[in-house]
This record gives structure tokens, C-alpha cells and sequence, in this order.
């Protein structure tokens, strides 16, 4: 069983496009805090939005034992180590954390892509676990990987998706079907730990090629009630897929790409408020350093922008996260770079338009941090906040971008049916006269300046959670959807 890469790079190949670039000076770049080891090294997940308006993420290495740790920030910029992994006798609390989210009741839940009580050999072994964590550091592993024969319950996991039934749902790189060196599993997870094999990828062989997909590596919840992910193998070409899964395990082929549109796409997906899904590939596309691509509902793949399309790819180049779909309508995200000797790039941060209009925000220069890999997001101040795997000390750094984009408020979860208790985060929530759904009035307690919980109304529809605080009116990020 071989050792799993913390600092996952998909290699993609993608499609001819073309754009416009522009420039903006609107936008305020922040660098926020450094990594030097000790604290962490080489960010690797999206910063997730705690309840307190402080945000947490993890590191794929660096800390006490250098597997990795679990930190906060204030938007302020200070930067704390809470928990550094495999603080246990033979990294039975897990090493290399690489996916991190914040769940219905409050914690934090994520997986780690090596350690566990199997794994007692990092450096031949990689089993993982699934965890949870509070923000005061106090960590409790729910399911270590590999426990089944042959590690049939797959191992790496690399991603993690509360769904509507409260149940976690992800994907494993490896295992399943068997056999450790296997081609990875969906699986779905109690908050008790009880883990249910929903499909074993390549189970379905055709002219060779695993048609089903292989290598899964992103997971997401749709507006529909099922999961979409992308495996980087795998297809009807052998080029990886986009899938579509429910929560009970039917899986379908949702889009098989090509040699044409990009394999080995491993970015993952987010869906807009158009309903459609939006990604990145690493390389191909006019000028083969990769680009930002729709996928409609009905399958249809249209490429947005491909990089590079400046001399010296001064618009970025091999982008290795997804994006983000800001207030604004607008998409948000980074490319990597890449060190091609004295013309190496170091990375830039970029919005693009839905009709793929591309302005370059920032560009990194490695006295500010190089080479980001994870995705943006975007806080209920407005702001965007990210990472770079390195900086100018080597070990990575976090950033905030201002767009001048106002406050907003987000519901976790942002779907429930009438009568159930929602969290919803913003800032200076203080003194709050009336929360919303849809326009129906609801229930609420103020918690603290950045929480109040809400009851979701009888008789509300689908629709945006407005918030009316002595300051300001403030409108959900996404639409709340009432379930029956």
C-alpha cells in the first residue's frame, strides 16, 4: 500500500478558448499571517466560517509531530495553532488532514488522508480517518479507514459533505472492491462513526476502462438533493468524469471528459445560482496552462476561460482549486503557477464574469506566498480569504482580498424543513429585530454578534433569509430551501 501525496496536483488536459482580460484597482490584497512550520506548513483545505465569525483550516504538514495541524484566524489576521495531528503514539489521531467543514451542530468535521489506528507505518502505509474537532481543539476520531478486510472500506479519504439527512458523505482515493490498492469508494458516515459503502468505483469495466470512474478526489451537495463529484480516471474515455450519486448509492456518469476538454480534473465542482456547475482544469485548453468551465444540468460542457492567454501568462496559469461564486454574481478563485526555471510563476488570484471575463486581482510574487492550491471563500464581511501553499518563509501564508462587496448573512445548514433550528452567521448581529424566510417571519434567538439561531418558519417557500439588525438589512448569500 503506498504512501498518499498530501500536496495532491491534478494534471488535466483541456480545450481551445479565448477571452478578454481586464484590470481593476478597486480590490485590496491582505496578506494576513505566515506559516513557518511550528504553526503549520502548506495550507491545504478552504478556510471554513466558525460560529464565532473566526475562520479555521487545516495544514497538510508542519506542527508538533509535521502531519499537519488545525488553526484559527480572526479576520484581524491573528493566527492560531490549535491542534497539531498525530499528536497520539503512532498518529492513531491521523496525519495529513485534508478537508475541513463546519456542520449543523456547531463542530467541525474532516478527514485526514494517512494515520489512524491501522496505519502504524507512515511511510508505507496510508489509512486515514474522519474526525471531529471543536474549535477549542478537543478532538475525537469517529472512523478510522482500512478497518475492513483488505480495506474494503476504502482508504485516503479526500473530501467530506454533510448531507440534508445529517449523515457525511465522501470519497476515498484507494481501497474498495477488496483489494488496498483498489480505485476508491463513496461513502456515508454517521455523526457515530458507523461508515456504509455506497459504491465501489471500477465496478463497472468496459473495453477496459473503469466506466464508472476511478480515483474520486471532490464531492458536493446539489440544490437537487444528491452529490456530484470527480473522479480523476476513469469514463467512457479514460480522462475522468464529473458523477452524480444519490444518497443512497445509485451512481451515474453525469459528464465523461475528453482528451479535448480535460483529464485528470480533480479541482472540483460549485454550483452557481444559475443551477449550473462550475470548475477548473490544471493544464490544457488554447494555451494548455488550464481554464474555468460550465457544465449545464443537461451535460453540456462549455469552456469560460483559458489562462495564460497574456505573454508570460500574465493572467495566471495552472489553476489546482475550484472557484467560488462571490455576492456579485461574480466567480473568485486562484491559479497555482508553476516553476518553469527563470520564468516560473508564482500564482494569481482572479475574478471572471459567468459570460468569462477574466480580471487578475493580485498576482503573487513569493515575497507574499506562491502556489496556491486550495479554494477561496468568501465571509460574511464581504471579504474573500485564501492560502498559498509557501510563502516567504517557505511554508505557506493566508490572504484576504476586499472587493467592497457588503456584509451578508449565511444560514448552516442552508436547507431544513419548517420547524427546525438553523444557525445563521454574519457580523454585528447584535440587537436583531427580525429574521425571514422568504419573507415569513421566524422565530429567532440572537447567540452573540456573529450567530443567531432561527427556526425555520411554517409556511415558508424556498428563497433568501433576510436579517434586519439597528445598522443594516442583511440578505442570505444563497437561497434557503424548504424541504417537505
Amino acid at each position: 500500500m503506498k504512501r498518499p501525496n498530501f500536496r495532491k496536483i491534478a494534471s488535466i488536459v483541456s480545450i481551445f478558448f479565448a477571452a478578454t482580460v481586464i484590470a481593476v484597482s478597486a480590490q485590496t490584497f491582505t496578506t494576513l499571517a505566515a506559516f513557518h512550520g511550528t504553526n503549520g506548513q502548506s495550507p491545504n483545505t478552504a478556510l471554513v466560517q466558525g460560529l464565532d465569525g473566526n475562520l479555521y483550516g487545516t495544514t497538510g504538514t508542519g506542527g508538533t509531530a509535521g502531519y499537519g495541524t488545525f488553526y484559527k484566524i480572526t479576520p484581524a489576521g491573528k493566527l492560531t495553532t490549535i491542534y497539531s495531528f498525530c499528536s497520539l503514539a503512532n498518529c492513531d489521531d491521523g496525519a495529513g488532514p485534508n478537508h475541513l467543514l463546519l456542520a449543523a451542530d456547531g463542530n467541525f468535521y474532516g478527514v485526514t488522508g494517512a494515520g489512524g489506528a491501522n496505519c502504524k507505518d507512515l511511510a508505507s502505509t496510508g489509512c486515514g480517518t474522519f474526525f471531529k474537532i471543536t474549535s477549542g481543539g478537543t478532538l475525537t476520531t469517529l472512523y478510522n479507514f482500512c478497518s475492513q478486510a483488505s480495506c474494503a472500506d476504502g482508504w485516503d479519504p479526500s473530501t467530506l459533505v454533510q448531507g440534508g439527512d445529517g449523515n457525511f458523505y465522501g470519497t476515498t482515493g484507494f481501497g474498495g472492491i477488496g483489494s488496498p490498492d483498489g480505485f476508491g469508494i463513496v461513502f456515508k458516515v454517521t455523526v457515530g462513526g458507523v461508515l456504509t459503502v455506497l459504491h465501489d468505483f471500477c465496478s463497472d469495466i468496459v473495453g477496459g476502462n473503469c466506466a464508472d470512474g476511478n480515483l474520486a478526489e471532490s464531492l458536493m451537495l446539489a440544490s437537487n438533493g444528491n452529490f456530484y463529484g470527480i473522479a480523476d480516471e476513469g469514463g467512457s474515455n479514460d480522462c475522468g468524469e464529473v458523477f452524480e450519486i444519490t444518497p443512497t448509492g445509485t451512481l451515474i456518469t453525469f459528464h465523461s471528459f475528453t482528451v479535448s476538454q480535460g483529464c485528470s480534473n480533480s479541482s472540483g465542482l460549485t454550483q452557481a445560482s444559475d443551477g449550473n456547475f462550475y470548475g477548473t482544469t490544471n493544464e490544457g485548453g488554447a494555451h494548455g496552462k488550464g481554464l474555468v468551465y460550465k457544465l449545464t444540468l443537461s451535460g453540456t460542457f462549455t469552456p469560460l476561460y483559458a489562462f495564460c492567454a497574456l505573454a508570460n501568462c500574465a493572467d495566471g496559469n495552472n489553476p489546482t482549486a475550484g472557484v467560488v461564486q462571490g455576492t456579485d454574481g461574480n466567480f473568485y478563485g486562484t491559479t497555482h503557477g508553476e516553476n518553469r526555471g527563470a520564468q516560473s510563476t508564482d500564482g494569481t488570484v482572479f475574478q471572471l464574469t459567468p459570460t468569462g471575463t477574466l480580471t487578475t486581482l493580485h498576482t503573487f510574487d513569493s515575497s507574499d506566498g506562491a502556489w496556491p492550491q486550495a479554494p477561496m471563500m468568501q465571509a460574511t464581511n464581504g471579504n474573500f480569504y485564501g492560502t498559498t501553499s509557501i510563502g516567504a518563509a517557505g511554508d505557506g501564508t493566508i490572504f484576504s482580498v476586499s472587493m467592497g462587496l457588503a456584509p451578508f448573512v449565511a444560514a448552516n445548514p442552508n436547507f431544513g424543513a419548517a420547524g427546525r433550528v438553523v444557525n445563521i452567521l454574519g457580523n454585528n448581529l447584535t440587537g436583531t429585530t427580525s429574521v425571514t424566510f422568504n419573507g415569513t417571519p421566524a422565530t429567532f434567538a440572537v447567540i452573540s454578534s456573529t450567530l443567531i439561531k432561527a427556526q425555520v418558519p411554517t409556511g415558508a417557500t424556498t428563497g433568501t433569509i433576510t436579517v434586519t439588525t439597528p445598522g443594516a438589512t442583511l440578505s442570505g448569500n444563497t437561497w434557503f430551501q424548504v424541504l417537505p
